[in-house]
C-alpha cells in the first residue's frame, strides 16, 4: 500500500509540474515570468503609436493580464504621430509607453520624445536587454537608452519559390547569379523577373537595393562616415560606387521600370501584384512582408493558384548577400508616468525572447531578438555570415545624410540626373 501511495503521489506531482509548465508557456514567458508587484494592483497603462490597430500588442496585453488581471492596458493611435507625439507627451493625457524612432534622436523637433523617455539601460529595471541584437540598439552620446526595439526591419525581396522550382532555377546569392536568373526567366517568357515600387522615392526599389550596398562600401571607412554625416560637398563622391551599381543594375535588365510604375503603392499594391503569381522576385521591405499573410485571402489569383514564397536579401554585391539589420518600432517609457512601476513591470514582461518573438510573428515583422524563430519569414537571414551583417546604428549613419543618398539614387535610377550631377547635388536634396 505504501509503495502504491508513493507511486500515486509521484504521478500527481509530475502532472502538476507539467500543468504548471504549460500554464507558464501559455501565459507568457517560457522561463516563467515572475511578478514582482502586488498582482491585485489596479491601474491603467496606455501605449501610444501611429498604427490604426496593434493586434499583436493587444495579444501581449492579454498574456500580461494572466499575471495582473486588474491592470487595464490600451493602445491609442495618435494621428500625424511624428509631428504630434511631442505635444501629446507634454499634455495632461500623456501615454505611459510610446513609440519612438532612432532618427528622432538628436533632432530639435523631437526633443520631447527623448526628454520624456526613461533610461531603459538602468539595471534596476530588470529588462533583459541581452536578448536583443545589440547592433540595432540606439547608440546615444551619454550611454543612456531612451528606447528599445520591439520590431526590426530589413530590405530584400519576396521570392516565388514555386516558380523557381518549376523552371529549375535557384534563388540567386550573388549579383552575377541574379543577372543570369533574370535572363533565364525572360527567355522562359516572364516579362518582369524582378519588380518593385518606383513611383516615389520613399522605400522605392532604388533605395531598397542601393542602401545595403552603400553601407557595404563605407563599412570600414570611419572617415567616410564622418564626412558623409557632416554632408560635406566633397562627400558626395562616396556615393559614386553605389550610383554606378544602380546604373549597372538597370542596364543589366534586372527590372522593367515601366512595369514597376504601374504599382500604386509600396505596401498593399506590391503584395497583390506579387500574388498574381507571374513575378519571380518582388523587391520590398519587411514592412510589406508583414502584410502578406492577411492579403493571401483577398488575392483572387493567390486563392486560385497558391504558391510557396520566402523573403531573402537582394544580392547586389559580387561578394554575396548581405543583411541590413535595422530597428523598426521602438518603445519608450514615459518617466513621468503615474503608474511607472507597473509600466516598467509590463516592459520587463515584454522584453524577453519569447514575448518579442511572439509579437513579431503575429505582426509579421522581424523580431529584434538574437534568436529568430526558425519558422519565421526571415529565417533565411539567419544563414548570412556575421561579416555580411550591416547595421546603420553600428556604422553611425545619420538620417539627414542618408536622405541625400536616397534622393540621389532615385534621381539617377529614374534618369532625372546623371551620376556626376547627383554627386554634385549632394547636400542640396530635400526630403
Amino acid at each position: 500500500m505504501k509503495k502504491i501511495m508513493c507511486m500515486l503521489l509521484a504521478v500527481m506531482m509530475i502532472l502538476c509540474l507539467t500543468a504548471c509548465g504549460s500554464e507558464n508557456q501559455e501565459s507568457g514567458n517560457e522561463e516563467g515570468f515572475s511578478p514582482s508587484l502586488d498582482t491585485s494592483t489596479k491601474c491603467k497603462i496606455t501605449v501610444a503609436g501611429g498604427y490604426d490597430n496593434f493586434e499583436a500588442l493587444e495579444a501581449e496585453f492579454d498574456r500580461f493580464n494572466k499575471y495582473y488581471p486588474d491592470v487595464e492596458l490600451a493602445f491609442t493611435k495618435v494621428d500625424d504621430y511624428n509631428n504630434m507625439i511631442g505635444v501629446v507627451l507634454d499634455g495632461n493625457d500623456a501615454p505611459d509607453i510610446y513609440v519612438n524612432y532612432s532618427w528622432m534622436y538628436g533632432r530639435k523637433q523631437y526633443k520631447s520624445a527623448i526628454d520624456h523617455a526613461e533610461d531603459l539601460a538602468n539595471s534596476e529595471l530588470g529588462l533583459d536587454l541581452d536578448c536583443i541584437r545589440s547592433n540595432i540598439m540606439l547608440k546615444t552620446d551619454d550611454g543612456t537608452l531612451p528606447m528599445v526595439p520591439v520590431f526590426a526591419n530589413t530590405y530584400g525581396m519576396l521570392v516565388n519559390n514555386s516558380l523557381f522550382e518549376k523552371e529549375g532555377l535557384s534563388v540567386p546569392t550573388t549579383y552575377e547569379e541574379m543577372v543570369e536568373v533574370c535572363k533565364a526567366f525572360r527567355k522562359k517568357g516572364y516579362k518582369s523577373p524582378m519588380m518593385g515600387f518606383s513611383k516615389e522615392e520613399t522605400t522605392s526599389l532604388f533605395t531598397l537595393t542601393a542602401y545595403p550596398f552603400f553601407c557595404e562600401t563605407i563599412a570600414d571607412d570611419a572617415k567616410a562616415v564622418k564626412e558623409f554625416n557632416a554632408i560635406k560637398p566633397s562627400a558626395g563622391e562616396y556615393m559614386r560606387p553605389t550610383l554606378e551599381k544602380m546604373v549597372q543594375f538597370l542596364d543589366d535588365g534586372c527590372v522593367d521600370l515601366d512595369a514597376c510604375a504601374k504599382i500604386e503603392d509600396n505596401y498593399e499594391a506590391v503584395i497583390l501584384r506579387f500574388f498574381e503569381g507571374d513575378v519571380p522576385m518582388m523587391i520590398c521591405s519587411g514592412d510589406a512582408v508583414s502584410g502578406t499573410k492577411k492579403r493571401e485571402s483577398v488575392s483572387e489569383e493567390f486563392i486560385e493558384n497558391p504558391f510557396e514564397y520566402t523573403f531573402v536579401s537582394v544580392p547586389m554585391s559580387d561578394e554575396g548577400v548581405s543583411f541590413l539589420d535595422m530597428p523598426n518600432l521602438q518603445f519608450s517609457v514615459n518617466k513621468d508616468s503615474a503608474n511607472l512601476d507597473m509600466t516598467n513591470e509590463f516592459m520587463r514582461f515584454l522584453i524577453t525572447t519569447q514575448e518579442l518573438n511572439e509579437m513579431a510573428q503575429q505582426k509579421g515583422l522581424m523580431s529584434p531578438t538574437k534568436e529568430l524563430p526558425d519558422d519565421s519569414m526571415y529565417a533565411e537571414f539567419l544563414s548570412i555570415p556575421e561579416s555580411r551583417i550591416l547595421s546603420p546604428e553600428e556604422l553611425g549613419l545619420k538620417d539627414d545624410a542618408v536622405i541625400q543618398l536616397r534622393q540621389a539614387v532615385y534621381a539617377v535610377g529614374t534618369g532625372e540626373m546623371t551620376i556626376d550631377k547627383a554627386i554634385d547635388s549632394f547636400g542640396s536634396f530635400t526630403q
